[in-house]
């Protein structure tokens, strides 16, 4: 159970990391392991991690730990051109809009592949071969690299982001796009008003 003085919702689950870096789970009285909570995450269970003689909230550096696991094993998620322009924002004047813009863009990304599988669920005929979803793929990354280019126009475009012939191009609007200027332009107005303050 958590402290008094620890802003853990009741709902959360409380790990406390020890100084010998075992880590326990107040709610089932057992040790875990990274493995363990990497496997919460994906359940979408809520957690959060204190250092056990401090009580400092190390939630943070414990899931980009998970993440630093899970790269070393090979599971490459993060592109490493999106890794150097990451590192770029730090301690640039724009390092705390990054969060919250991340958050609607990873958002926004959960809802369009939540989409994308009940598509491939009422399919005709099975599932759509790998072609399809490497499209799908494609369009997705290709939409947060603009995206991270409006966000910061002085970001280095990647080679293979050179604009495809006319020939190309797909009758269909792109929504998410327009959803996403949207959410940007709201963002914009924010950051404005914080200078408006200063």
């Amino acid at each position: 159970m958590a402290d008094a003085d620890q802003p853990a919702s009741p709902e959360k689950v409380v790990i406390k990391k020890y100084a010998n870096r075992r880590l326990y789970n107040t709610r089932s009285s057992a040790y875990v392991t990274l493995e363990h909570l990497s496997e919460m995450v994906k359940e979408g269970v809520d957690f959060v991690v204190f250092d056990a003689k401090t009580n400092e909230d190390i939630t943070r550096s414990v899931l980009t730990q998970i993440i630093f696991d899970e790269e070393n094993r090979g599971q490459n998620l993060l592109p490493i051109q999106f890794l150097r322009q990451l590192i770029r924002f730090y301690g640039d004047s724009m390092q705390a809009f990054v969060p919250s813009y991340l958050e609607l863009s990873l958002d926004s990304f959960t809802r369009q592949q939540e989409r994308m599988r009940a598509q491939i669920a009422s399919a005709v005929g099975g599932v759509p071969g790998a072609g399809f979803l490497e499209d799908q793929v494609r369009q997705n990354l290709a939409l947060f690299d603009r995206a991270m280019q409006l966000f910061s126009p002085f970001s280095f475009p990647r080679p293979e982001d050179t604009p495809a012939p006319a020939t190309e191009t797909k009758a269909a609007p792109d929504t998410s796009l327009d959803e996403l200027k949207k959410r940007m332009e709201e963002m914009q107005a924010q950051i404005a008003k914080l200078a408006e303050k200063k």
